[in-house]
């Protein structure tokens, strides 16, 4: 699996996506309550403006040091017993952790949930070498019995219900247990026990390295990191490469904005950190550290106008409450990273041949704005996507030809005023009960889900002429 996740067209799958029940009210349902609680938590903390800003000026001070702490990073964690890789491509990032799963001669491979692992496509990687990857987080792991790639950075399973779930669990494991939460949890658990025992290498992401100390920090809802980490003899973290903070004292205040937006809670189930493999004498923790530092397109963002989507912590907290993809969810923007992030970050990483159409899943309504808990200005980067693809000819013709017709007219009052006149009398003819007489191409699109208002064949000035007439009558 890679960054793109769909071979469809984005109108494709945008129209699979509308109708599917399910998942609409899955991700509808999910929306409202994460929403709700993410708000009493905003609540609760209190001064959540100053916090966002102090957030922001953590993740703009790294990024403009960002050479300085990955040098200091790096060098901590070699004090610390363990191996540092910087991957400058995907290609580099999963060459490595390949080698190093070849020489430890591994036939297993536990991971948990990590979304940088699934930009660069380790498992594919791993599996075409005959090494199994199991993933142990509950919503991926269902994910990938299914062979479905995720739909949200933190829900990754939100477009499904349990009805779905129970049958993926009867038809790939045999499972005849009732579809309550609680059952078929307990049957995973089982499973997954097996693999974490039986593992030769556990893999994890990363959500925040310190660079003062070289340590990891996990946060997650489950317990099945700290396995991942513990168990097996060998444990790489893989992490994108802007992912540092200087001190415990920054991680602090991250965590806290972290948990509260992504899932509205004061803190997740577990924050568990990691420095460097287990020393001499100490029963728990890998023999050997390895962490995989991956670019793949970072370095390039830096420095452009685009450099703010790095302060990005994976909270979700755009995707839930955007409103385009609460209608057609993670699978509609064929990436790894859906909702407003991926309408930025996709384009970004993985070009705009595969993502030009995301920045116009967006109706620039700024709730993303809104919420993000490091105050990224994600419908500007937006906008500033599209004006990339505007000025490099990357739009289609008809839609330039158009633009610049609009933009000759309206610069030109005469023939704005005759064309509107032309306008309004041409929509009282063509519009009836809500849908044009003639169709086609964008505007076939456009009426699809929507009426055109009724037209009664006069333009605005027109109108407005008339009514100043008779009010001085």
């Amino acid at each position: 699996m890679s960054l793109k996740t769909s071979s469809l067209t984005f109108k494709d799958r945008i129209r699979i996506q509308i109708q599917d029940p399910i998942m609409r009210q899955a991700v509808a349902n999910a929306q409202e309550r994460i929403g709700a609680n993410r708000q009493k938590m905003v609540d609760d903390l209190g001064n959540w403006e100053a916090w966002r800003k102090q957030a922001q000026s953590i993740r703009d001070h790294v990024l403009n040091n960002l050479d300085a702490y990955l040098y200091q990073l790096s060098e901590k964690v070699i004090a610390n017993g363990g191996h540092v890789y910087f991957a400058k491509t995907k290609e580099d990032a999963t060459r490595y952790i390949l080698q190093v799963a070849q020489a430890k001669q591994a036939k297993k491979v536990v991971k948990s949930k990590s979304m940088v692992t699934e930009e660069i496509g380790m498992n594919a990687v791993l599996e075409a070498a005959g090494i199994k990857v199991v993933e142990t987080d509950l919503a991926e792991y269902i994910l990938q019995l299914d062979q479905d790639p995720p739909s949200h950075v933190v829900v990754p399973a939100i477009h499904k219900d349990r009805h779905q779930i129970r049958r993926v669990l009867h038809e790939q494991l045999g499972y005849d247990g009732s579809e309550t939460p609680e059952a078929m949890t307990l049957f995973i658990r089982q499973k997954l026990r097996e693999d974490f025992f039986s593992a030769d290498i556990g893999v994890t992401g990363c959500n925040f390295a310190v660079a003062e100390t070289g340590s990891m920090c996990l946060v997650s809802n489950e317990g099945n990191a700290r396995l991942c980490t513990t168990l097996p003899k060998t444990h790489i973290a893989v992490m994108g490469m802007e992912r540092i903070a200087p001190t415990f004292e920054e991680v602090d205040v991250l965590i806290t904005l972290l948990a509260r937006s992504a899932v509205g809670a004061r803190l997740t189930g577990y924050n568990t950190w990691l420095t460097g493999p287990c020393e001499s004498g100490q029963i728990d923790g890998p023999q050997e550290f390895h962490l995989v530092i991956v670019d793949n397109g970072r370095s390039q963002v830096l420095g452009s106008p685009f450099q703010a989507i790095l302060r990005c912590i994976r909270c979700g907290a755009c995707i839930n409450i955007c409103p385009a993809y609460r209608h057609i969810g993670g699978h509609g923007y064929g990436s790894i990273y859906p909702g407003p992030i991926g309408a930025v970050i996709s384009p970004l990483l993985g070009g705009y041949k595969d993502f030009k159409e995301l920045p116009y899943a967006c109706s620039l309504c700024t709730a993303c704005d809104s919420v993000c808990p490091v105050r990224i200005p994600l419908s500007t980067l937006i906008l500033e996507h599209r004006r990339v693809m505007a000025h490099t000819g990357m739009t289609p013709k008809a839609e330039r030809h158009a633009t610049k017709l609009f933009t000759y007219v309206n610069s030109h009052p005469t023939l704005w005023k005759v064309g509107m006149i032309a306008g309004a009398r041409a929509a009282g003819w063509l519009i009836k009960d809500g849908q044009p007489r003639v169709g086609g191409g964008a505007v076939s699109a456009w009426t699809e889900a929507r009426d055109l208002p009724s037209a009664d064949g006069k333009s605005f000035r027109t109108w407005f002429k008339e009514h100043q007439a008779k009010g001085h009558q």
